[in-house]
C-alpha cells in the first residue's frame, strides 16, 4: 500500500476510518524510514543526506512509540487496524 491508498479513509465521516488512514500512514512512512536508516547505516544511499543518521533514529523510536500509542487506543476504541 501506498500513501496515496489512504486518501479516501482521511477524508471519510467516519473517525474511525480516518483513524486507520493516520495508522496505515504512519506505518507507510515508519517502514520507509527504517529502510533509509539501514541503507543510511550501511552506507548504500545513492544521495548525501543533510541530516545526521542519529537524528533519523530517534525520529524513528519517537515513530515506533506512536504506533504502540495508536494500537493501544485502537484496542480501546474497538477499531480494527487490518
Amino acid at each position: 500500500m501506498e500513501l496515496k491508498d489512504t486518501i479516501s479513509g482521511m477524508i471519510s465521516a467516519d473517525y474511525k476510518e480516518r483513524f486507520k488512514a493516520e495508522y496505515t500512514q504512519t506505518t507507510i512512512r515508519f517502514n520507509k524510514l527504517c529502510d533509509l536508516c539501514e541503507r543510511y547505516e550501511n552506507d548504500q544511499l545513492d544521495f548525501s543526506p543533510d541530516c545526521p543518521l542519529d537524528i533519523l533514529q530517534h525520529q524513528l523510536c519517537c515513530m515506533t512509540e506512536y504506533l504502540a500509542v495508536l494500537e493501544e487506543r485502537a484496542e480501546i476504541e474497538g477499531i480494527d487496524l487490518e
